[in-house]
């Protein structure tokens, strides 16, 4: 077994953000459509976690954003002619598409990618698949340079395994970490891995939601499981409860989080919850004996309505083991929203005090993803890294108090203080986002990542 440590790696903000309303299913996302955004302050609130994380003695990274707008899919859509004409025609006569190409969700990089840790890998090499995001069309645009990102980040192939996205069909539906989690006693040892989902694409008698769309297939997360080379008794396919997708939890990090042997969720996520308790403690049992038991965190509807946790985010949180904890504490992460809910905030409080092992609370202003539907858990991939692993890794992709300056310097410089709608039909946009991006690419050494560099 070798030592290991669990890596934050948040997405940054792209310069242009905004509520464009692109995502069926995302009830803030939706209520929030066509509000003005500010792009400066959403990237600065990032920062700023990713900054208290590291003081904390987090291993803390940062990943870069997408080119915006995507002018190749516009492009292929039929628009022609220079940058400036396929922007000015994509607004005046597909706007809806043109703010899609905009869309800045790359930030939410739980949905970057599906990441197995070397301890539980076939090849003892940690594994990468992005995620396809096949259900929204402004996701779906993104994998391709997101592949190019994690390369970029994690590019030693002694070390690292990337695999392309699933195809591109609901069917094999994948939205990443975000409906994924794994389970260990020590990071550094072979773990759990639970892939839940939305629903099976082969079988029509299954069940599954009815109002909203199921993002993640049963497919796909099996699929993912085989690339990933990971030996099936370490493997847990669970299902999201339908009624739970259809009031606003349209990914699983939205309704439950884990961490260590920790598993903290609502009591209505899953179908059929208990029966995954049981399986999840069978598997570690199996894995690693008795002796250290899963903790379970059910939270009741009594305490906090499946209204409140979606609205609140409550559990769009961070679990985290802080080195200066003491071993089987954890500290969560939530958004500020969580403080300004009565039932959630007070459910938080009896935790807090309570034999539970999270035992620390920190809240974060992050108003300006929340808005758009994203909280803290949204705007990070976790990665497990052993020692040869971090010294792998892309070291200019780590935060540290000269990389933090200088991010926000450069956010200073190359951000708007507002964006709205109409903003997008502006030619200086695409200019102002090249301009940020070509310096970031220097400043975070990732070579020709972008398209529009090639």
């Amino acid at each position: 077994m070798m030592t290991a440590q669990e890596a934050n790696f948040d997405g940054l903000v792209g310069p242009t953000h905004n509520y464009g309303g692109l995502s069926y299913g995302n009830v803030a996302s939706s209520r929030n459509s066509a509000r003005a955004s500010q792009p400066k302050l959403a990237v600065q609130q990032g920062l700023q976690k990713m900054k208290a994380l590291h003081d904390m003695g987090m291993l803390q990274g940062v990943l870069a954003p997408q080119s915006r707008p995507d002018l190749n899919t516009l492009r292929q859509l039929g628009f022609s002619g220079s940058d400036n004409r396929v922007i000015d025609m994509a607004a005046k006569r597909e706007p809806a598409l043109l703010a899609a190409c905009y869309s800045a969700s790359s930030m939410w990089t739980a949905n970057a990618a599906t990441v197995s840790p070397s301890a539980d890998t076939q090849d003892q090499r940690v594994h990468f698949t992005p995620a396809n995001l096949v259900n929204r069309f402004h996701r779906s645009i993104e994998h391709q340079t997101t592949g190019r990102i994690l390369q970029a980040t994690f590019a030693h192939e002694d070390h690292f395994a990337h695999h392309q996205a699933l195809p591109s069909s609901d069917h094999f539906g994948d939205e990443g970490a975000a409906n994924h989690t794994r389970f260990c006693q020590t990071y550094g040892e072979a773990g759990i891995e639970l892939f839940v989902y939305g629903q099976q694409a082969f079988n029509a008698q299954a069940s599954k939601p009815g109002k909203y769309p199921a993002r993640q297939s049963l497919e796909a997360s099996q699929a993912i499981a085989r690339l990933h080379g990971l030996a099936t008794e370490q493997v847990i396919f669970a299902q999201q409860n339908p009624a739970a997708i259809d009031a606003g939890v349209f990914h699983n990090d939205v309704i439950a989080v884990g961490n260590g042997n920790l598993h903290f969720y609502h009591e209505q996520a899953f179908l059929n919850g208990d029966q995954v308790n049981d399986q999840l403690q069978a598997a570690m049992d199996k894995l690693h004996g008795a002796a250290q038991p899963m903790h379970f965190i059910k939270v009741p509807t009594t305490a906090v309505s499946l209204a409140d946790a979606v609205n609140s985010y409550l559990f769009n949180s961070q679990l985290l083991h802080l080195p200066a904890q003491q071993p089987g504490h954890m500290a969560l992460v939530v958004p500020q929203e969580c403080q300004q809910n009565a039932a959630v905030w007070a459910y938080l409080q009896t935790l807090k005090h309570s034999t539970a092992p999270i035992d620390e609370i920190l809240v974060f202003d992050l108003k300006q993803s929340m808005s758009n539907g994203g909280g803290p858990a949204c705007l990070r991939l976790r990665v497990v890294l052993n020692a040869a692993e971090q010294q792998a890794i892309n070291p200019a992709c780590i935060i540290n108090d000269d990389l933090y300056q200088r991010l926000m310097q450069w956010s200073e410089s190359h951000y708007r203080e507002q964006l709205i709608e109409t903003d997008l039909a502006d030619p200086n946009l695409l200019n102002e986002s090249r301009c940020a991006l070509d310096e970031l690419t220097q400043i975070l050494q990732l070579g020709s990542v972008y398209d529009f560099q090639r």
